[in-house]
Order: structure tokens, then C-alpha cells, then sequence
């Protein structure tokens, strides 16, 4: 097993554990990190006991262990015992790469990759896939909104998608769903504010506003989530017509389910306007971040700022 998400190899470890034990459920299970594995300890742990003859060895950290032990490991897959399984765990990176090359050349050797997870779609792409898994149907646009509430930690995801699929079996699982259990996350509730905001509804906007700052929202966060705003409608102003909803979610860097939301709030917004608005973001920015005595009559000023530029075209 190689690469650098934890959880994805703790889990593919984790399917192999079960997967032993549905084959013989007496099998012995050893585990060892590579730094702390000796030839000695090896032997050990993959000699069949009194008990039963199938054993699985696991070796995490791979890239830690010594050359003496590595090249007992290469040693050992060129030539496995049939009631054994060796489980190698390394993170991809450089360190101990020379003991993943020698083992890729073994026959008995079957190499799983987890591909590292990095860019915002990539992780929308793991929340649609984990709701396949678990045999849930769910729309684009709630994987999009979980992503947004949730974060980007794969364990936390994970268990929001176990959370939803189990509480609504058989049904579609849409972004209400999502909302209802996830949309007082800190960064869902700055993008409420920013959406009213820039949709030219000041009083939700407002209330928004006291019911994210009294929840402990970062006051960052919500000057982030304005400036997003503002990105997405000048984009959308700028962009060329007639694009299809995918090529237009791309253009303007945003999940294709807020494009409806970026080009109503944009029927509102000029380009000078906008252009207000992003350096009103900016000043605001700025002041919560040192200069400014009261951060929230900042953001509430922010928030009429925004509203009113919109209405005012």
C-alpha cells in the first residue's frame, strides 16, 4: 500500500484485516511500524502458531525500517508462505522508495495506490464515491455542499456520508440534507452571510451575521466568504455567454450548484459595482485583521455596504 493519505491506507489495512478474518476466522494478526521491526520480530510474526496456521503481517511505515529488515522483507515476498499475508505500508514519499522498487519487480507483489487528495474537486469526487460505497444516492450539489461545511479532513467526510446515508435510507440525499445536519458549520454559515449579502437581502444577512459570530465563527471567515462572493460575480460578468453549466462552474471556479446562485445575485450587480464591492471586502479585510476597535460593526457595515451597491444599480 502506498501514498500519502493516512486515512485511505488505514482503511485499505483495514479491508484486508476483514478480509482475512471472513477467510479463516482464527487467522493471528501482527502489526509493526517499520522503525520498530527486527529480522527477529519477523520471524516471529509470520511462523503459524498452535492455533492457526494463517497469519497476516503488517508493516506500516515501511520507509522507516532498516535496510537490513527491508531487504528481509524483499527477501521474504519473492517467496511468501501460502497461509501468510504481508500487508507493506509505505507514504510514496522518497525516503525508503529503493525497497518499493524491489518489491514492484515481485511476481506475489500487488501494489495498491491511494491517490493523494489536494484540489477542491478532487475531495467533492471522494464524498460522491463514499455515498456509492455505502449504497446511497445523493445529488452533486450536496457532495459540493458537504465538502464546504465539513472540510477537508477524508475521516470527517466519511463519517458525514455514514451519518446521512444511514438517517435517510432509500432516499435521495440533496443539499436540504446536507443543510439540516451540517449548515451551522462555521464556513457554511459565512457563506450564508455573503450569499444574502451580495443577493441584496441585508436583514437575513444580518441575522446571519449575529448567529455565526455568537457561534464562534472566525470573523476571517466571513470576510473570505464575501471576497468568494465577489470573485464569482465578476467572473460571471466577464464570462462569455451561451457556456454550458459545467463550462461556466470551471470558468468562474465555484461546484456547478452555485452557478444559479452567482447569476441570480449577478442580475443585480454592474461592473463598477462589483468593483466597489471587492474594494469594500478589501477594507474590511484589512480592518478586522488590526486596524479596526469593533469587528463586528465592521462586518455588519460590510454587510449593508455590499447589499446596498446591489440595490443601487
Amino acid at each position: 500500500m502506498t501514498g500519502k493519505e493516512e486515512y485511505l491506507s488505514a482503511r485499505t489495512v483495514s479491508s484486508v484485516r476483514h478480509a482475512i478474518r471472513a477467510y479463516d476466522a482464527e487467522a493471528e494478526i501482527a502489526e509493526s511500524p517499520g522503525g520498530d521491526l527486527t529480522l527477529a520480530a519477523l520471524d516471529d510474526m509470520s511462523s503459524p502458531s498452535l492455533f492457526s496456521s494463517t497469519r497476516c503481517v503488517i508493516v506500516t511505515s515501511l520507509e522507516d525500517a532498516s535496510d537490513e529488515v527491508a531487504d528481509g522483507l524483499v527477501e521474504y515476498a519473492a517467496a511468501p508462505a501460502d497461509e501468510v499475508a504481508l500487508v507493506l505500508v509505505h507514504s510514496g514519499g522518497a525516503k525508503g522508495s529503493g525497497v518499493l522498487t524491489r518489491l514492484r519487480k515481485l511476481e506475489a507483489v500487488t501494489e495498491v495506490k491511494s491517490a493523494e487528495v489536494k484540489y477542491a474537486r478532487d475531495f467533492v469526487s471522494f464524498v460522491s464515491a463514499e455515498f456509492a460505497v455505502v449504497g446511497a444516492r445523493s445529488t452533486p450539489e450536496a457532495a459540493d455542499f458537504l465538502v464546504l461545511a465539513v472540510g477537508q479532513d477524508l475521516r470527517s467526510l466519511s463519517a458525514a456520508v455514514n451519518q446521512l446515508s444511514n438517517d435517510f435510507p432509500d432516499q435521495q440525499i440533496g443539499i436540504d440534507e446536507v443543510k439540516r445536519y451540517f449548515g451551522g458549520r462555521a464556513e457554511a454559515k459565512s457563506f450564508a452571510v455573503a450569499d444574502h449579502a451580495f443577493g441584496g437581502r441585508p436583514a437575513p444577512a444580518l441575522e446571519e451575521l449575529r448567529w455565526a459570530l455568537e457561534g464562534g465563527t472566525a470573523t476571517v471567515l466571513v470576510t473570505s466568504a464575501f471576497a468568494a462572493g465577489a470573485r464569482g460575480i465578476a467572473r460571471y460578468l466577464g464570462a462569455a455567454r451561451g457556456l454550458r453549466e459545467a463550462d461556466l462552474a470551471r470558468e468562474l471556479g465555484v461546484p456547478p450548484w452555485k452557478v444559479k446562485t452567482i447569476r441570480d445575485q449577478s442580475r443585480g450587480w454592474t461592473d463598477e459595482g462589483i468593483g466597489a464591492a471587492v474594494q469594500a471586502v478589501a477594507r474590511a479585510d484589512a480592518d478586522i485583521k488590526g486596524a479596526a476597535h469593533d469587528a463586528a460593526y465592521t462586518l455588519e457595515r460590510l454587510v449593508l455596504t455590499v447589499s446596498g451597491l446591489r440595490s443601487s444599480r
